[in-house]
């Protein structure tokens, strides 16, 4: 016969594997469903951005997601039911998955109001109003504007401690990062963010260096505060381009300037530009 606290702990140690299990399978049933949520965006994505330059950027086909604005409306439509307490229960990187992949399909959303009479995304706005500043996505209790997802949700107070996510956001302009051609997923968000941060550095007609000049996107310049925030301890925009010198070409020269502060930045123009296939 087992002994009456032999068979205590007997019990506690089964309670506490069921315990267990069942918070695996809470998490497991979590991140499934948070991944399902943007499949159908996934599907979108894949078919129609187009990858260009030998996988330096992508257009879009804004023709096709006309021809298909129902899914994407659909997809759109799934956003608004997740609660605050839901995005709240979600890591980090589910949620930061979120908040782009909402960012950008928003955006895609917002360039099929006019299309195809649309050459810039600036032109949905005014002198005295911008396109950032529509209320347009109705977004986790809220009717937010493009800047209220990137500058307070993502960025705000720099929660995620993530400069790669200037990488990620497409503003469906030239001059952007490439549109990824899959949706962001909490599981394989940090891949994908260091994918696009090494695609966009390696792209020779937005980051190249000449001379002694190191010649960047300016959103290196409109965000350097964002680059200066530690992240794989690099305190400035030269110490983050430093980690990413292989991406660039950077000889071994010319990454040692570049870190002794012996090589200039110079900051290129902005392409507004539709990032159309049309183009």
């Amino acid at each position: 016969m087992v002994p009456t606290h032999l068979l205590r702990k007997i019990v506690i140690s089964k309670q506490k594997s069921i315990l267990l299990v069942c918070w695996l399978s809470f998490f497991a049933s979590c991140s499934f469903a948070n991944e399902n949520l943007h499949s159908g965006f996934d599907s979108l994505l894949r078919k129609h951005v187009i990858t260009i330059d030998n996988g330096a950027s992508t257009q879009v086909d804004y023709a096709g997601f006309m021809r298909d604005k129902p899914l994407l409306d659909d997809y759109l439509s799934e956003l608004t039911k997740v609660e605050q307490t839901t995005f709240d229960s979600w890591s980090d990187n589910h949620q930061l998955a979120f908040l782009i992949n909402a960012y950008n399909a928003h955006t895609i959303a917002l360039i099929l109001t006019e299309y195809p009479d649309i050459t810039s995304i600036r032109d949905l706005g005014s002198f005295f109003s911008s396109p950032w500043k529509k209320e347009i996505a109705p977004l986790l209790g809220e009717i937010r504007t493009l800047d209220d997802i990137e500058h307070n949700l993502i960025r705000g107070d720099n929660k995620y401690q993530e400069p790669r996510i200037h990488f990620a956001v497409n503003c469906a302009s030239i001059g952007c990062p490439a549109l990824r051609e899959e949706s962001y997923t909490g599981e394989k968000l940090e891949t994908q963010l260091q994918g696009q941060t090494e695609r966009f550095l390696a792209d020779k007609t937005r980051n190249y260096v000449l001379d002694d000049t190191l010649y960047l996107s300016k959103i290196f310049s409109w965000y350097g505060d964002d680059f200066e925030q530690g992240w794989q301890g690099a305190h400035s925009v030269k110490a983050f381009i430093g980690l990413y010198s292989d991406a660039l070409g950077l000889s071994e020269m010319q990454a040692n300037k570049l870190i002794s502060g012996d090589m200039s930045i110079s900051f290129n123009e902005y392409d507004w530009r539709l990032n159309d296939i049309t183009q």
